[in-house]
């Protein structure tokens, strides 16, 4: 039998399947199977499965108990691929590739689906148009001729691998859920915020806080508009462009406390509060619906729930089950160690291999031992803060990393120019992003969730420099975090292989950190495979270098306590 079968879900809720030769065309008959759990079950000897898009087929298997080893997800490549071209943007669905394929009109892709709130049952709701197996074939069939073709034929097809073993990484953590406690969310939730009152209207803590700002003012204030606020700091005498802690926490006012303390609160009351607990935690666990690739430098995004943006002191409530443990793993000093892997630089690949803090040796080397001092000159180098001090740090840091410093200073520059950039595998920066993307969110810009607005803009040559400038920025930043999210998918692929011999589930991820929710008794395995994990994600995608990827790793029953 083939160790590479594709399938296609067929009308009539049937799906058919076919082996696959090496040249991605059918090599065996065209079988018809009454649902996907049954063609997979009935072949245990594929390690591969090709088929249009993972959140359309495999959530279906994993509520029927299967799991598939790898997948080639046909229109996450797709989306790799228009990348690579230079042609992000363009639809990058199955059908789309097909029309471009046989010269047809080309359909725009669809509008992405809202999460349904503590349900799973939206995931089995197919997206996009079912392609007869041949059609999809023949999409396959030429990919396979665009990866051939692109700039690091071998790097491009591990990319997309990646990629595709992140999809399955992601749905099958929507599948578990993240352990979530709702009676300690609650407990959490009345000592910060006090008794709820009838009708929805804000709880206690924060009514009380309301009427400390307006006591302060002389007169009535609502502290949750924002513009009533500043022109309440007018009519004081005081004047602030908005309400923004870094901006009103220096004023000298009586207001400031209590609306400083207000605003942290009515934070959590609303991302985090009792309705979105109701709404999103079900059955002990909390499921935001992980979207593998979802921002363009490949980081992950969560659709609904903010489930990358969970508060320190709402993590209390991420609890492991009874008997169980959570291995909450962050990888140290990542965007120096990658950068060093990308660039080749020989000093820094030195101090990168090394078992002491990386910041510390090239303070050693370069900063007389200031750590602080170069940590903002290697995060200078990567975000593009070389003025005032940031410029002097570069100096020092370009004298001693000449290739690391130049390899970023080459990213920009053709960011700038409206040339390509990519990541060391491939991954590709589009023209079009102007660097508000969340891989900058070190640079002072939050991360997006999906269910948020894309905050990118067209760059076109010839526009005010102030743009080029900001598409340099951020393909300085994107070659080394791009990279970074790259690398992350490898080592989530080797993680979930080792987890796959154990009771062990990935339950989290988010940019470079990993949760593991595992028995008591398998958690040294566990920190010991994400150890191997991130050397093999190392050699697999940068070669053989002496840099290492280490992880912080914390076994913990309460995920507030790995902090």
């Amino acid at each position: 039998m083939a160790d590479r079968w594709a399938l296609a879900p067929a009308e009539d809720g049937g799906v058919d399947v076919a082996p696959l030769g090496p040249d991605g065309l059918p090599s065996g008959p065209v079988r018809r199977e009454s649902g996907p759990a049954e063609a997979v079950r009935s072949r245990p000897g594929v390690t591969r499965w090709v088929w249009r898009s993972t959140a359309e087929v495999y959530p279906r298997l994993l509520a029927t108990g299967v799991r598939v080893e790898r997948c080639y997800d046909i229109e996450a490549a797709e989306t790799l691929l228009l990348g690579h071209e230079g042609r992000y943007g363009e639809p990058r669905s199955a059908a789309a590739a097909l029309a471009r394929l046989r010269g047809g009109p080309v359909p725009p892709d669809p509008p992405q689906r809202s999460a349904a709130p503590g349900a799973q049952s939206s995931l089995f709701e197919p997206q996009g148009v079912h392609l007869p197996l041949s059609d999809l074939l023949a999409v396959y069939a030429e990919q396979q001729r665009r990866h051939a073709s692109a700039e690091h034929p071998d790097r491009m097809r591990l990319l997309t691998a990646a990629e595709s073993a992140g999809m399955l990484v992601a749905a099958e953590m929507n599948r578990s859920g993240l352990p979530w406690s709702a009676e300690v969310h609650r407990a959490l939730l009345h000592d910060l915020l006090g008794e709820r009152y009838a009708g929805g209207g804000e709880p206690r803590r924060l009514a009380e806080l309301a009427e400390e700002v307006s006591a302060a003012f002389g007169h009535r204030v609502r502290p949750d508009l924002p513009a009533e606020v500043v022109k309440a700091f007018a009519r004081a005498g005081i004047k602030v462009a908005s309400t923004r802690k870094w901006e009103i926490g220096t004023v000298d006012h009586p207001a400031v406390k209590p609306l400083l303390e207000y605003k942290k609160l009515y934070r959590i009351w609303v991302a985090h509060g009792w309705s979105w607990l109701q709404d999103w935690v079900r059955e002990g666990r909390f499921r935001p619906e992980f979207l593998a690739g979802g921002t363009v430098t490949g980081r992950w995004v969560t659709n609904g729930g903010g489930g990358l943006q969970i508060p320190k002191v709402i993590r209390r409530a991420v609890v492991a089950d009874p008997g169980w443990r959570l291995v909450v793993a962050d990888a140290d000093q990542m965007e120096p160690r990658v950068l060093a892997a990308i660039s080749r630089d020989p000093g820094l690949m030195e101090v990168a291999g090394r078992e002491t803090d990386l910041y510390q040796s090239v303070s050693d080397r370069a900063f007389s031992g200031d750590r602080d001092q170069a940590k903002l000159a290697v995060l200078g180098a990567v975000y593009g803060q070389t003025s005032g001090d940031g410029l002097k740090n570069l100096a020092a840091l370009r004298r001693r990393f000449p290739r690391a410093v130049a390899y970023v200073d080459d990213a920009a520059r053709a960011g700038e120019e409206g040339r390509l950039v990519r990541t060391w595998l491939g991954r590709t920066c589009p023209p079009a992003a102007r660097g508000t993307d969340d891989a900058t969110e070190e640079a002072g810009i939050p991360p997006t969730d999906a269910d948020q607005p894309d905050d990118s803009a067209a760059w076109v040559p010839g526009h005010a420099s102030t743009h080029a400038r900001a598409r340099g920025r951020f393909a300085r930043n994107f070659v080394v975090q791009g990279s970074a999210a790259d690398w992350a998918l490898l080592l989530l692929a080797a993680l979930r292989r080792a987890c796959a011999e154990l009771a062990a589930e990935l339950v989290f991820f988010q940019h470079d950190e990993v949760i593991v929710h595992c028995p008591e008794e398998e958690a040294e395995a566990v920190v010991a495979a994400i150890r191997e994990a991130a050397a093999l994600a190392g050699r697999l995608t940068f070669g053989e270098t002496p840099v290492r990827f280490p992880f912080t790793t914390a076994v913990v029953e309460c995920y507030a306590d790995a902090k």
